[in-house]
């Protein structure tokens, strides 16, 4: 007798998940891939003023060319989640950043084709960002398959910390290179490195026939095959799949005001400080907290506790004890407690990683990728950072008032974000009550209506299988 249909597939992704050395060889490689995405990302932030000096752009053009990559970053989430459920994750971020490479390497060439430099511009930075719009939910995807799940929250935050290391890599490289060789030098870097990164993987982790059968599935544009269709009606019915879409939702706004206005506040609350002080500290904070999270988070399972149980203490941390950190800003007075709150608050919130951003993968490894693009092209990110390197300037986060700051400097598109919404309501309220401590209730209160929608609703158990065989 056959086993049932969902049966058959929980044997054969057991089958296919990665063995130990294949997933630490795996995991350094991602790791290094979204710090290269990031080193790629930030690029522009760290160049817009000296490109804007060689071209004679004003605020309003340097501001163009840096949101816009943004606007291409917000359409292909959930195409990327689409392509890695469908083809296998590993191949789509792949191509992508093969080509984001390329194009990151090509910039200092394509400014000098014609006179037209901000078009020029403009144009290379939504592709990038069209290109890197896929690259965490196929994440997403290639982990929630190869993955047991007892490992995934350490794979998963070890891969994120990538974000924290890359954005301060090209703050501290970039910013070097920028004063040494010119701003040309800082896109061969990003670039360069990336495509060299693309070279190792595609030797010694991808197989050549696997890639040219995955282009040949994207040119013929082939049917999915039976087995990868899901229920998306029953998907979307369940309360469990609405709640990690919330929490994230939560997660993301709650973590753009604090980017966004942190810098702000300590400049007009302590103005003798060292500005790299606050841009480093925390985002240093959050790289050894994110690996401890994941660790945590596995080493909790690995003991006997319940998959979900788990998964809410992280959201605990990630949201609720973050957020009280985030409260305590608005009541002291010293420069010193001020940093140590703001890191403990950055750091906690990569807790996340170890919490909802996982817990898609529990809830529907067959469609992770879709799922994740789902939740990400509404605000939310597993592993963000800013788009501007901490200590760095650019032209266009100063365009005069401290709401278009905060709106230049969120990682999202400034038209879809709902964490650019929460940073234009937390400036309203610095506005209309003089306060800082309206804009750390405004966080806490975010983080605590996800949080509760999560312990209230969060479940971790697969939602992807027909009615017939569902595992709840």
């Amino acid at each position: 007798m056959q086993p049932p249909p969902d049966e058959a597939r929980k044997n054969a992704a057991q089958d296919t998940q990665w063995s130990r050395p294949e997933c630490q060889a795996w995991t350094g490689a991602l790791l290094l891939g979204t710090c290269l995405l990031y080193c790629a990302r930030v690029s522009m932030p760290v160049c817009s003023v000296s490109m804007s000096q060689d071209f004679g752009w004003n605020k309003k053009e340097a501001g163009i060319v840096l949101s816009s990559f943004f606007w291409g970053y917000c359409l292909t989430q959930i195409v990327g989640g689409h392509l890695g459920d469908r083809i296998g994750g590993e191949k789509v971020i792949l191509l992508s950043a093969s080509a984001w490479g390329f194009i990151t390497a090509a910039t200092p060439m394509l400014a000098h084709l014609g006179s037209t430099h901000l078009v020029f511009m403009t144009f290379s930075r939504i592709l990038t960002g069209l290109l890197q719009g896929v690259y965490f939910p196929a994440l997403t995807s290639l982990l929630s398959q190869k993955v047991r799940e007892s490992e995934r929250g350490f794979t998963y935050s070890t891969v994120g910390a990538g974000s924290q290391f890359g954005t301060l890599v090209t703050g501290a490289v970039g910013s070097l290179l920028l004063d040494w060789y010119g701003w040309q030098s800082v896109f061969y870097f990003s670039g360069g490195l990336t495509l060299l990164w693309v070279c190792y993987v595609y030797r010694y982790l991808l197989s050549e026939q696997d890639l040219i059968l995955a282009l040949g599935v994207l040119a013929q544009g082939l049917p999915m095959s039976q087995h990868t269709k899901v229920p998306w009606r029953q998907l979307f019915r369940k309360p469990s799949v609405w709640a990690v879409i919330f929490s994230q939702l939560s997660s993301a706004c709650s973590f753009f005001i604090l980017l966004s206005w942190l810098p702000t506040f300590f400049k007009e609350t302590f103005p003798s400080s060292k500005g790299w002080i606050f841009n480093v500290v925390p985002w240093l904070v959050a790289i050894p907290a994110s690996l401890f999270s994941g660790f945590l988070s596995d080493h909790l399972i690995s003991q006997g506790y319940r998959t979900i149980t788990v998964r809410k203490f992280m959201q605990v941390m990630g949201l609720g004890l973050s957020s009280i950190f985030a409260l305590c800003l608005g009541h002291t007075s010293s420069f010193c407690k001020s940093v140590v709150f703001a890191s403990a608050s950055i750091g906690l919130q990569t807790f996340n990683h170890s919490g909802i951003s996982v817990n898609i993968q529990d809830l529907a490894p067959s469609c992770a990728g879709f799922l994740f693009g789902v939740a990400n092209t509404a605000g939310a990110l597993a592993a963000p950072t800013p788009a501007s390197p901490p200590g760095t300037t650019p032209l266009a986060s100063h365009p005069g008032t401290a709401l278009e700051t905060a709106c230049h400097s969120a990682p999202r598109s400034p038209l879809l974000s709902a964490g650019v919404v929460g940073v234009c309501l937390g400036g309203y309220l610095i506005e209309t009550t003089g306060s800082w401590t309206s804009v750390f209730n405004l966080v806490a209160a975010i983080s605590s209506l996800g949080l509760c929608t999560f312990l209230v609703f969060g479940q971790a158990k697969r939602v992807d299988l027909s009615p017939a065989h569902e595992d709840l």
